[in-house]
């Protein structure tokens, strides 16, 4: 296991908010499997241009680097080209910024094509510009014509390595919008069956995964279908839709997202436009937050920014302020209101109270009909017990007599059998 040493700039004078960022950079660093050896911090009115931290701060860094017996050097911010180049010849160790970190975690936890597809894209991306500090033990003697001749063995190596980058870019940006269209496919066979769709979205590890393996556990009988939960920082990347259908309630659609994080890379934000347009595209959205997080606040503020960002600000939301049982207050589900609710993703008594809060949203574009089908339209019958709340069935002498809450669309097309 690789020993890091963390490095971080409080140049806003925030201590509380600059301690917390901290913190979740080890929690970054151990989501990345290394070992966090120590932590050294530097207060300034503005970073660096050079090299981030002050020069003097440089030869402290690398003799604590020398004496924990670190591996690498993580700084708490992005670092520009220059700075990453500064740093690794004057340090003389790895260096990594904390978009470069979330990056690797990102590719360490892809598993689907799509996914590592998306977090290779946005790595080359923020890889190219840097380069240079990639090759510091190479040649830099150069020419003044320009022509590839008279550059530097590391010139050189630069460009082609550029080259192949940009080559790889392209096609990789080829392969993903393929598999945006397809997504779009799917988004619209979704659409045409009617069913509303609910997305999970929140900080990451505030316990999206769990909130849906809950309402999985009680409402679909396959266990297949769960989804990976586990208390670390993007444990999943990949968007998993699921058709939830509880008995005398409507069916819904229900995705889970990628969490968010405060300064995630806008790189990733771009990549992962088309995993996240599920909850762009989404009817109810279900913000799940850490309540037991003393900085949830800040959490809630960030995931509102990046949905705002992804076009999806304006959608109705529910609250879920997951994990009171690490607060003191029990498993209890306990509603506050018509959008909040506070829980404990691990205790089935939630699943009710947050399904019937799910319900009650969605319940706008629904309207109580009652229906007689023929008994030659058995289609029908499957269908509205499969996908609608279904109060009362009875088969009668001339057809099927069904009371339901039935959508709009679903009432426009099946008008010919609604008798009231």
């Amino acid at each position: 296991m690789e020993r890091a040493l963390i490095v971080g700039v409080n140049a806003d004078k925030n201590d509380s908010s600059f301690e917390l960022a901290m913190n979740e950079m080890a929690s970054l660093a151990d989501a990345c499997g290394m070992e966090v050896a120590g932590r050294i911090e530097q207060r300034m009115e503005k970073v660096n241009t050079a090299t981030y931290i002050g020069s003097g701060k440089v030869s402290e860094v690398r003799e604590m680097a020398d004496a924990l017996e670190a591996d690498i050097i993580i700084f708490d911010n992005g670092l520009t080209p220059v700075q990453l180049r500064n740093l690794q010849d004057e340090l003389d160790y790895p260096v990594m910024d904390r978009t470069t970190l979330i990056l690797e975690i990102f590719s360490s936890r892809a598993k689907t094509r799509e996914a590592k597809l998306q977090t290779e894209t946005a790595r080359l991306q923020y890889m190219l510009p840097r380069l240079v500090g990639l090759h510091k033990a190479l040649s830099r003697q150069g020419g003044t014509s320009g022509a590839q001749s008279s550059r530097g063995a590391g010139e050189k190596k630069i460009e082609l390595d550029r080259r192949r980058l940009e080559q790889r870019l392209a096609s990789m940006r080829r392969e993903l919008e393929n598999i945006s269209e397809e997504r779009k496919t799917q988004r619209k066979q979704r659409a045409a069956s009617d069913l509303p769709r609910v997305a999970l979205v929140g900080y990451t590890n505030a316990g999206k995964s769990t909130v849906m393996n809950l309402l999985l556990s009680e409402y679909v009988e396959d266990e297949d279908k769960q989804v990976l939960e586990k208390d670390m920082l993007f444990a999943t990347l990949d968007t998993t839709v699921r058709k939830i259908a509880p008995p005398d309630k409507n069916a819904f659609l229900l995705s889970d997202t990628v969490g968010f994080i405060s300064n995630l890379p806008h790189a990733l934000v771009k990549a992962f436009r088309s995993t996240l347009d599920e909850a762009r595209e989404a009817d109810l959205l279900i913000q799940v937050i850490d309540y037991s997080d003393e900085n949830y606040e800040e959490h809630m503020k960030v995931t509102q920014a990046v949905l705002n960002e992804l076009g999806a600000g304006e959608i109705p939301m529910l609250y879920v302020f997951n994990k009171i049982d690490l607060c003191g207050m029990g498993e209890t589900a306990d509603i506050k209101g018509s959008d909040r609710l506070y829980m404990c993703a691990k205790s089935k008594d939630s699943a009710d109270a947050l399904l019937m809060m799910i319900s009650q949203k969605l319940s706008d574009g629904y309207r109580e009909c009652e229906l007689l089908v023929p008994y030659k339209r058995g289609d029908i019958v499957s269908y509205l017990n499969e996908n609608a709340a279904v109060h009362d069935t009875d088969y009668r002498e001339d057809g099927v007599y069904i009371k339901a809450n039935l959508s709009v669309r679903d009432a426009g097309r099946y008008n010919e059998y609604i008798i009231v």
